[in-house]
């Protein structure tokens, strides 16, 4: 079997799958909508490209530049979370798992979907950009312009998404919570690090650091000199000044460090497929499968009908939160982990250290057990119980706020202090809330963990 006809059957038929998702045409369709929202105005709102602390001249190489730069560095985490959701939906293991076909045709032609459909939003946003740049642009309208920095800065980014998106697949750690917290650092790294070499000669070295592409535009093309910019939100100074987006993208070695990452994001899918490892059940629930087949004690006796009832039916509601409860700390592992950021807020600043540990802990927990809660059998087989769904999650919520109080009792203790106990339950009922209602819209934890982290995020930096 062709290697190539692999791969191109493989990418034919996840694309087929995607058109037949509602979700890629609100992808298609959102790109275009928030193209407006991520080019700010003269009052600050929207997603601010800031130099110096003010807005730049909207010409058109500029506005590629802008809508670029906001893709790679704010939406990639929406782009993963997309690409993510499919995983299982849009590519059955079970199927390819027991194929003949080569795995490095299968991973490629995967990724070439995921890429295509990530570029295809990116197209819809060009012709977004256009249609804004022909309303807002200062000077000549020259949509060649607008497209080319858009994509020499976007495009990269998303294509090695896409690679990372097998990577992470590609392992069973990986496929689980612990695939996004990869993600979430790897994408925070990518908008810190470029930032130290803003104030180096361009070349192609210096600009690889440079992942999202968003440096040398805004440093090479800019009045001043160093690293004064911002992305995202700031106070906004008045007047514009001019921005030289043309110079940015075309300083040496920036175009060829473009490449280059597209090049990187090829070979690694590449090396996925070669450390792939099959779906299966863990090894210790295997051993434990087998191991309760050999101890097997026979049919189970007769049951006796006028037996008396258990005493947890009494009170059925504290049974249903105590079980909640465990369930979100289900695990040696989390209640180690709960232990030390319970003794971290004995440490001053709880705010910013105890906090911020607990949360993060409650984070993963939360939203591995409402995704199993919400998953579709599930839901359906909890739909037929005594006490509806919506007392469940309620449940789980107050569950969330009781790990939340109980991880701030030590910072409350040792400072003599309720105000720990407030901030834990305010956000561990946050938490337990988003945690919970994206799940329950998704069927799945992964969209709530998603959010919950870069929300986490900017918890610990304010």
């Amino acid at each position: 079997m062709s290697a190539v006809a692999v791969a191109r059957s493989e990418m034919t038929t996840s694309l087929t799958r995607y058109s037949r998702s509602w979700g890629l045409w609100l992808l298609l369709l959102v790109a275009p909508i928030g193209a407006r929202f991520m080019i700010a105005r003269d009052d600050g709102s929207g997603m601010q490209v800031a130099i110096g602390g003010h807005l730049p001249v909207m010409t058109s190489a500029t506005l590629g530049v802008c809508l670029g730069i906001v893709v790679s560095t704010m939406l990639l985490p929406v782009a993963f979370l997309y690409l993510r959701s499919n995983v299982t939906r849009c590519n059955p293991w079970q199927v390819d798992e027991v194929t003949v076909a080569p795995r490095p045709a299968i991973m490629l032609g995967r990724f070439a979907a995921d890429a295509l459909v990530l570029l295809a939003a990116l197209t819809t946003l060009t012709a977004a950009g256009w249609l804004l740049g022909w309303q807002i642009v200062s000077g000549p309208f020259q949509p060649w312009w607008i497209a080319l920095p858009l994509w020499l800065v976007a495009a990269p980014a998303l294509i090695g998404l896409a690679a990372l998106r097998q990577i992470l697949d590609s392992r069973p750690l990986g496929r689980r919570g612990f695939g996004e917290l990869i993600f979430f650092i790897l994408w925070m790294t990518s908008l810190v690090i470029p930032v130290t070499m803003g104030g180096r000669s361009s070349s192609f070295a210096v600009n690889m650091v440079d992942y999202p592409g968003f440096v040398r535009p805004l440093v090479a093309g800019s009045p001043g000199t160093g690293n004064d910019f911002s992305i995202g939100g700031g106070e906004i100074k008045p007047g514009r000044v001019p921005l030289d987006a043309e110079r940015g993208i075309g300083a040496s070695g920036y175009i060829s460090s473009r490449l280059a990452w597209v090049a990187i994001a090829i070979a690694l899918t590449a090396v996925a497929s070669l450390v792939y490892a099959p779906h299966s059940a863990p090894r210790r629930r295997r051993l434990a499968a087998l191991r309760a087949r050999l101890l097997a004690d026979g049919p189970p006796p007769p049951a006796i009908t006028a037996s008396p009832a258990a005493p947890a039916s009494r009170f059925p509601l504290a049974t249903l939160l105590r079980a909640e409860f465990r369930l979100i700390g289900a695990g040696k592992l989390f209640v180690y982990l709960a232990i030390a950021a319970g003794l971290l807020g004995l440490l001053p600043d709880f705010r910013h250290i105890g906090s911020p540990a607990g949360l993060l802990l409650l984070i993963f927990g939360l939203c591995g057990h409402a995704g199993r809660s919400e998953a579709r059998g599930l839901r359906h087989l909890t739909a037929t119980t005594a006490m509806p769904p919506a007392l469940r999650r309620a449940t789980l919520v107050v569950a969330g706020i009781a790990w939340a109080i109980l991880l701030a009792i030590p910072a409350a203790v040792a400072g003599l202090s309720v105000d720990p106990i407030i901030l834990g339950a305010a956000t561990g009922a946050a938490a337990a809330l988003i945690a919970m209602l994206l799940a329950m819209i998704s069927g799945s934890g992964f969209a709530a963990r998603m959010v919950l982290l870069i929300a986490w995020y900017a918890y610990l930096s304010t």
